[in-house]
């Protein structure tokens, strides 16, 4: 480029441009130092994948071992529930401790009226079946005859009732003293001694008796 040079002044030189080097320092950073910062970034990415897919495996893993846990619970306990506790099984009543035993305790335990309608009635079963066996059986005394019963005594808080063994129609009632459906026996309710109908109760002891001799 030619430079033409007015009257009273020096040519002017142009100037030329400096290329701009960059140190190495800056070279590192935004050449090397760029590469380096997109490869520790894509590390950092990939590691950050890497253990986000290991979590999800585990969690995966974690599940899928709870839930062959819940069905193996399952298999083993058979409509058991997850999670709910084991149920156990209490024995059932066994016998009482009196059973089989002689009845004179359960009349010495009674007292006032309730004592002497138990003691009445038990003469008049005593006349009436005196080849009854008796003895303690569900908590009151208890007469059979070759194995099969006759009648039994169960005395409450206020009363005291005579039961009578025998299917429906075995013991004839005209006045409606008996109590109970009559599939499997009768009873009478006594509160007090002059209740005592003992013309009746004579009749009925002595049908239960010749059942029982029948087996029936």
């Amino acid at each position: 480029m030619k430079t033409t040079a007015r009257p009273g002044h020096a040519p002017a030189v142009p100037s030329a441009k400096k290329p701009i080097l960059r140190s190495k320092t800056d070279a590192g950073a935004t050449g090397n130092g760029s590469v380096v910062t997109r490869s520790a970034a894509t590390k950092s990415s990939a590691s950050r994948s890497a253990v986000s897919k290991s979590g999800a495996g585990k969690s995966t893993a974690n599940r899928s071992a709870a839930k062959t846990g819940v069905r193996l619970a399952k298999q083993a306990t058979p409509g058991a529930k997850a999670g709910a506790p084991a149920k156990t099984t209490r024995p059932g009543p066994g016998p009482r401790a009196d059973l089989g035993a002689p009845i004179e305790p359960f009349f010495a335990k009674r007292t006032g009226p309730l004592r002497q309608i138990l003691d009445q009635l038990r003469a008049l079963i005593d006349a009436e079946v005196p080849d009854a066996s008796s003895s303690i059986k569900w908590g009151m005394p208890f007469y059979t005859l070759a194995g099969q019963p006759v009648c039994a005594l169960a005395a409450f808080k206020a009363h005291v009732n005579l039961i009578l063994a025998g299917p429906e129609g075995t013991f004839v009632d005209p006045e409606g003293l008996l109590e109970g459906d009559g599939k499997t026996g009768r009873h009478l309710k006594l509160r007090a001694p002059t209740e005592i109908p003992r013309a009746a109760v004579r009749g009925w002891l002595a049908a239960a008796a010749a059942r029982a001799r029948g087996g029936a």
